[in-house]
């Protein structure tokens, strides 16, 4: 019976025509592959193309090296590439899209452990997906700007991510960094480019004077509650005014526009205070005139009580102002120290006594409130000189006792070792105070002509630069400033040069106070040249 069975099968497929056997063929690898289809998804949606964009899981990520953004340039953003070779630093907590600036940075996800790059972070899930929220932010900001973000995470990274989507039933977008194996790009808008590149990079400094009917920025008439009356042009006899309408344009950048109500935000809860001579009295007015635009205001108090400036027993007026704007608690401040070292008399109880000045020492004044100041401005320089030293009785001492250094003793090395010893000082504060600001102002140029101060010297020039119309200088023409700050966390207020160029910005012959053929040309008109002094100031805090 089986022969049989045999028999008659063999002769059926054999009676099989080689078209029919391929056609069985087909239709039995056709099943196969619809069972296995069927069992390893539900229904026949293998065969279907997917609906909605795909969605990258850790395993996506885990196989492939990156994957890149690329939206359409934008004609109106600057593009530079380069190799980034820095470690990935933790994401700000707070991005705006109009402050991107991807340049030597980069942008590192936290691992779902909870680590970023070696950096532990012990926030708990809600932390985590708030930290997503803020990638994917990035990631929008990013394509408005043109940028090209990798997306890459390692083996291990990727294990992570795939136990944690075990845990949570809501798939979460992967986390971006950029890929620093890779070119990574430096992303500005032109304006904001130019805003960090300013910051960063610009010498104020260098540039020339150009003509601005917009200025001056407040009236020599009107800012009497802060402007004396001996620096006050307008209330002279002097009759031009072409100094008042030139602003300084820097060569290579844009300064940022001064504006009183967006310095007392930068400043608010914050202190300014100026030490030097009676040049940084005239930029401290000047400021205050440039805050209120001038104008009488009742919104700051007199607080020179709590900085003891206040008028002593026998002087005419005390040895500087504090004033706080109310409504930003915003201080400024002016400290009379003409020398910027320490002055003490000798014998407190002798009225004819000399003082001491103690090269090698700061002012008691900053010593005591260093730690209340966030921007402090200081300068010296024009009462380096025997005349001026004799007159207040001032006498050379170094380690707490009399100068015996004949070294020393000339004018031009006392006053050398002590912008040095000050600024050291001031420097080797610093670190305790990591939100102090300190700027060395360099000194304000004299335009004497034919003779000095008391021999006929004059500055009765009207014409406006005629002096030199452009500095191009990188270096500072005071050197003796510039060496002192080298090396140190201390800034440099270039005021020099720039100055330099204004010889018809004194107060001249037009002096209240001067006698018959003195003039002043030390002393600026205001409103005038410190009011730009206050203007790189403000681009630079």
């Amino acid at each position: 019976m089986e022969n049989y069975l045999l028999i008659r099968m063999k002769a059926g497929f054999n009676g099989l025509k080689g078209k029919e056997i391929s056609l069985i063929s087909i239709v039995l690898m056709c099943a196969t592959i619809i069972l296995w289809s069927w069992e390893k998804t539900p229904g026949l949606t293998a065969f279907l193309p997917p609906q909605t964009p795909l969605q990258l899981s850790s395993d996506h990520l885990a196989s492939s090296s990156s994957v890149k953004v690329l939206p359409a340039p934008d004609p109106h953003i600057h593009v530079t590439e380069h190799e980034s070779s820095m470690p990935k630093k933790k994401i700000a907590d707070e991005v705006e899209e109009q402050d991107l600036d991807f340049t030597s940075q980069t942008i590192s996800a936290q691992s779902s452990s909870g680590e970023s790059m070696g950096e532990s972070d012990t926030g708990t899930t809600s932390d985590t997906e708030h930290e997503e929220e803020k990638h994917e932010r990035i990631l929008e900001a990013g394509k408005s700007h043109g940028v090209q973000i990798s997306s890459s995470l390692t083996t291990s990274e990727a294990k992570s991510n795939e136990a944690k989507g075990k845990k949570n039933s809501k798939q979460k977008k992967p986390d971006l960094i950029m890929n620093t194996p890779l070119k990574s790009s430096s992303i500005i808008g032109k304006e904001n480019w130019n805003n960090a590149t300013e910051n960063k990079a610009c010498n104020y400094a260098k540039g020339k004077w150009v003509p601005d009917n917009n200025r001056p920025l407040y009236s020599g008439f009107d800012c009497k509650q802060w402007l004396s009356g001996m620096w006050a042009c307008r209330l002279m006899q002097r009759t031009d005014f072409a100094y008042e309408k030139l602003r300084w344009q820097p060569k290579d950048c844009q300064m940022e526009e001064f504006e009183g109500s967006k310095f007392l935000r930068r400043m608010q809860d914050k202190t300014l205070a100026f030490v030097g001579d009676s040049l940084g009295r005239q930029q401290y007015q000047s400021l205050m005139c440039m805050l209120t635009g001038g104008k009488e205001t009742n919104d700051v108090e007199d607080v020179g009580k709590e900085y003891g400036l206040v008028v002593a027993e026998g002087s005419a007026r005390p040895s500087g102002w504090a004033y706080r704007f109310k409504n930003t608690n915003s201080t400024i401040l002016y400290y009379w120290s003409a020398s910027l070292c320490d002055v003490e008399p000798i014998d407190v109880n002798n009225p004819n006594t000399d003082y001491a000045m103690h090269l090698d020492r700061p002012p008691a004044f900053l010593r005591q409130f260093l730690h209340r100041f966030n921007v402090v401005v200081l300068n010296t320089g024009h009462h380096w000189n025997r005349g001026k030293l004799n007159a207040n009785r001032w006498v050379m001492h170094v380690g707490g006792r009399p100068n015996t250094d004949r070294k020393i003793a000339v004018i031009w090395a006392a006053k050398n070792l002590t912008i040095r010893s000050v600024v050291s000082w001031v420097d080797s504060q610093l670190p305790k105070y990591p939100g102090l600001k300190v700027f060395f102002r360099t000194i304000s140029p004299r335009h004497f002509f034919g003779g000095e101060w008391n021999t006929g010297g004059s500055c009765d020039n009207t014409k406006p630069m005629s002096v030199g119309k452009e500095i191009l200088e990188e270096e500072s023409s005071d050197q003796v400033a510039a060496s002192a700050v080298k090396g140190t966390r201390v800034k440099l207020l270039d005021i020099t040069s720039l100055s330099q160029l204004r010889d018809e910005g004194h107060i001249s012959r037009y002096s209240l106070t001067a006698k018959p053929g003195v003039q002043d040309c030390l002393h600026w008109c205001l409103p005038g040249v410190p009011d730009t002094w206050n203007e790189l100031l403000f681009a630079q805090i």
